[in-house]
């Protein structure tokens, strides 16, 4: 018996045709073209007051108080004054400030009903020091304001809806990861789909991330404003990959793996301890993050802003000089950052991306003085062993780790894409340990649904 017509190569094709070329989904691209643009515009306004405002902690506000940098016990108060803040979001208002970054960067879109919780709980905690990224507030605002728009204009079904959503999501994550290209793989590797859906997906969140980049562009240069962006102007000498850095390199992305697996189910806990008394223990929490914070400082004399914060800053210092920091700082970085995220992962808000990246790199360069080990294979397989540990994405992964150590890429490439595999099938073996009773169900899954994309009300 011959399959249905619409199951056969032709029909799919067809079918496929017969949606692009159809008015309603020429106007939904039409849509998302339109509404990259401010959102583009919201997002750079968002990530540009909340890097003025870091700023202001961790760099303005201790020299007005006699300091050259921040001295030990600084992330102290600020961790507590952003617990009391973020205390009253999560149990008040609606959305709880966005979703928890150790469910990753899936689940469904946030509504406009929750932006005001998620925008308020990332501005007032974010540039305090807690160690997550902007990224998944990010995607609050850009599916938020998709959905308010859609919803002011009328007439649009539940499917393009989401469909609106996911673009927005994706245009709003694309500001800070390089542009529409990374956006557009997290999306086909985190959806999931196949065929004619995945093309019919693609497309306007294609449209929006791109639109998106090119105000994002034209207002940095026109505004002067920083925006703290995931980008490495500068990074190690390159080097082709010989068999020492493969020999070191896979158990280092291994050891990247465990390392970040560890942290999320230390994050799956605190999500059960969290239930109960939330307001009060979200403070505990917030203060334990910026004991970790004071002791990186105590144990290393360096300044305890390396460890704060979303650690983009970082990461494009220890790439441009990545001798700066003993074994024995990067350690300490790697276990008191490692301890604080975490903690953050299930009680605080933000992004769970940028952070994990840094960790990897620190662990990597930690191990890059290994005989044969070089220091920018090691920036390499660290940005993409992380990135595919935390999101559950190795060819996304792969892809940012390409686009962020841009010239020397080529030559890093076999290994890059090496590391983000052995992470990703480590980060697996690890999560199919026995679990402790508090452990949720979807830790054992596999990729984070629709990480990077808010993919999943798509689908």
């Amino acid at each position: 018996m011959t399959a249905p017509a619409d199951r056969t190569p032709a029909g799919a094709e067809r079918s496929l045709r017969d949606t692009l070329l159809s008015p309603g989904y020429l106007r939904l691209l039409l849509l998302c073209v339109l509404l990259g643009v401010p959102i583009a515009l919201a997002c750079f306004f968002f990530v540009g007051l909340q890097h003025q405002l870091e700023h202001w902690v961790w760099t303005s506000l201790p020299e007005a108080a006699g300091y050259d940098a921040p001295p030990w016990w600084w992330p102290l108060p600020a961790l507590v004054l952003a617990g009391l803040v973020l205390a009253p979001v999560v149990t008040r208002m609606p959305g709880a400030g966005g979703h928890l970054p150790v469910d990753g960067l899936g689940g469904a879109p946030v509504g406009p009903g929750a932006l005001p919780g998620a925008v308020l709980a990332a501005l007032a905690t974010l540039p305090l020091g807690v160690v997550l990224g902007p990224e998944a507030p990010l995607m609050a605002v850009g599916s938020g304001l998709a959905l308010l728009a859609v919803r002011r204009a009328g007439g649009v079904d539940g499917r393009a809806r989401a469909v609106v959503a996911t673009a927005g999501s994706t245009a709003a994550i694309s500001t800070i990861l390089g542009g529409p290209v990374v956006a557009a793989v997290l999306l086909i590797e985190g959806a999931g789909l196949a065929g004619a859906r995945m093309v019919v997906l693609l497309l306007p969140c294609l449209l929006a991330s791109a639109a998106g980049a090119l105000v994002f562009t034209g207002f940095g240069q026109w505004t002067g404003l920083e925006i703290g962006a995931l980008a490495l102007p500068d990074v190690p000498p390159g080097a082709n990959p010989d068999a020492g850095d493969f020999l070191w390199g896979v158990p280092t992305a291994a050891l990247i793996a465990v390392g970040v697996a560890l942290a999320r189910r230390l994050g799956r806990r605190t999500v059960s301890w969290t239930r109960h008394r939330t307001a009060v223990r979200t403070v505990a929490c917030a203060t334990a993050v910026g004991v970790c914070l004071s002791a990186y400082a105590l144990i290393t004399g360096r300044s305890p802003a390396e460890a704060a914060l979303s650690g983009q800053a970082t990461l494009a210092l220890l790439a441009a000089h990545p001798h700066a920091w003993s074994v024995g700082a990067l350690v300490a970085l790697v276990a008191c950052k490692g301890l604080a995220w975490g903690i953050a992962l299930g009680s605080l808000r933000g992004g769970p991306v940028f952070p994990a990246v840094l960790l990897g790199t620190a662990t990597a360069m930690a191990c890059s003085g290994l005989p044969g080990f070089g220091a920018a294979p090691a920036l390499a397989l660290g940005i993409s062993a992380a990135s595919a540990a935390v999101t559950g994405l190795p060819l996304a992964s792969a892809v940012l780790a390409v686009l962020l150590v841009g010239r020397d890429a080529y030559d890093q490439m076999p290994l890059i894409v090496t590391a983000s595999v052995v992470a990703f099938v480590v980060t697996q073996l690890v999560r199919r340990a026995p679990k402790t009773e508090t452990e949720t169900e979807p830790e054992a899954a596999g990729p984070d649904p629709g990480a990077g994309t808010g993919t999943a009300a798509a689908r």
